[in-house]
Order: C-alpha cells, then structure tokens, then sequence
C-alpha cells in the first residue's frame, strides 16, 4: 500500500468513527419513536409535559374522579334523587309497574324502586380498592392514550380493568343489601299481586343481578362525569400538576 492509499483509509476509517454515536443516536430516536417512548409531550395548550408528569397527574386525576363518585352515589340518595343514576323499575316487569299502579298499588311500587336505590348506594363502597390497584396499574402507554384520548378516556380505562372484578365484589354486597332493606317485604307481594292477575306474563327478575349491573352503570357515569369536568373545567385542576398536564 502506497502512502496516498494509506491516507485515503485512514480518513475513511475517521469519518466512519464519526459516524458512528449519530447512526446509533438515530436508531435510538427511531426506536423511542415506534414505540411511543418520548421524553415529553404537548399538552393541550402546547406545554411540555415529561412522562412522570403524565403518569402522576392521570393517576391523581383518576383518584379523585373515583373519589368523588364513589363518595357521590354511595351517599344517602346518592342514586335515588339523582335521575341520571337512579335504578328504575325492571324493564321486564314495567309493564308490573303499570298495572298494580292503576289498581292502587302505586305507592308500593315506588318504595319498591327506592329499596333497590338503597341496595345499589351501600354496594358502590366496595369499589374504593378496586379502582386504586387498577389506577396505580396504570402504565405511561395508558396514560399518554387517555390524556390524548376523548373526554371519556380515562373512564374507559377504568372499566376495562375493573368491570369484571366490580361486578363480582358487588354482586354479594348487593345480595347482602337487598337483604338488609328488607326487598322480598316489598317484592314478593308486588310480584304475587300481579302474577295472579288474569293474562298477564309471570315475572321474576333476578334483582340481584339487576341491581348490581344499574349500579356499574351509575358509577361509570359519575365518573365520566368527573372526567369532563377535569378535562373541560379549570377550575376542577385542583393542584399544580393537575394544571398542567391538563391545561
């Protein structure tokens, strides 16, 4: 190798070398791009937010939506008086409803809708832990997906983790407070009254599984509820944090 060819490698083996830390930096930034791994992003008012802000502030977010709807439907008439919640006479025996209201029996009937109300209020205090291990579960993937998602995100979120384990932590809580409201006092006779008149279809709803699913609802509702006010709401921001992922 003659000496201008043994400068001609030497070169080419220097402008590989510094190359190199840019080639390996781009792959890293392809990769953090593929894989949503960015260091911040954007809120809604072009802030950056760093992923640990991100994470923190949903999860304080979800904690105080869960929070104030538990603490809302678990209160007295926190379903009953609350006509975007309250649980409503079956739907298989409505036409039940109907009929023992016009031959006399309509205060019973609604004394019946109150017990499942009172059964649905003292279920929803299960639901405290359920929501906290599901919040605290909460990766920086599901947090970027719900602060970018709709209005509703974050509640999404909260049901497709917790709705199967809720409805089993409710369903004996609501078996055990249909119980303590005394709701065969109010239901047996309503059903026997009106099974024994001539034509009609016989019913029996299983009111445990019809008070624990109306309860889910409620709760999801409230909660949804919570979320827009946060997201919509300044003044709902009621930390710094939460300012500033949701500003």
């Amino acid at each position: 190798m003659n000496p201008k060819q043994a400068s001609s490698l030497i070169l080419l083996i220097c402008l590989v070398r510094m190359a190199l830390p840019t080639q390996a930096q781009t792959l890293k930034d392809a990769t953090h791009a593929a894989t949503g791994l960015v260091q911040s992003i954007t809120n809604g008012s072009g802030v950056s937010v760093s992923n640990d802000e991100v994470t923190k502030g949903l999860r304080e977010a979800l904690t105080k939506g869960a929070q104030t709807s538990i603490q809302k439907s678990s209160a007295i008439n926190g379903f009953y008086k609350n006509n975007l919640i309250k649980i409503p006479f079956p739907k298989e025996a409505e036409s039940m409803q109907k009929t023992l209201a016009a031959v006399g029996m309509k205060p019973q009937t609604e004394k019946f809708v109150e017990t499942l109300n009172r059964a649905a209020e003292r279920a929803v205090k299960d639901a405290a832990p359920i929501f906290a291990q599901a919040i605290t579960n909460m990766t920086l993937t599901d947090g970027i997906s719900i602060l970018k998602g709709n209005t509703g995100a974050a509640t999404a979120y909260l049901r497709s983790k917790t709705n199967a384990q809720l409805k089993q932590q409710f369903l004996p809580a609501v078996r055990n407070a249909l119980k303590e409201v005394q709701i065969t006092r109010y239901w047996t006779p309503l059903a026997d009254k009106y099974n024994r008149l001539p034509f009609v279809q016989p019913v029996n709803p299983n009111l445990e599984d019809y008070v624990t699913q109306r309860a889910l609802e409620g709760l999801f509702k409230l909660l949804e509820q919570e979320e827009r006010n946060i997201r919509k709401n300044p003044s709902a921001r009621t930390s710094e944090l939460l300012k500033k992922v949701f500003g």
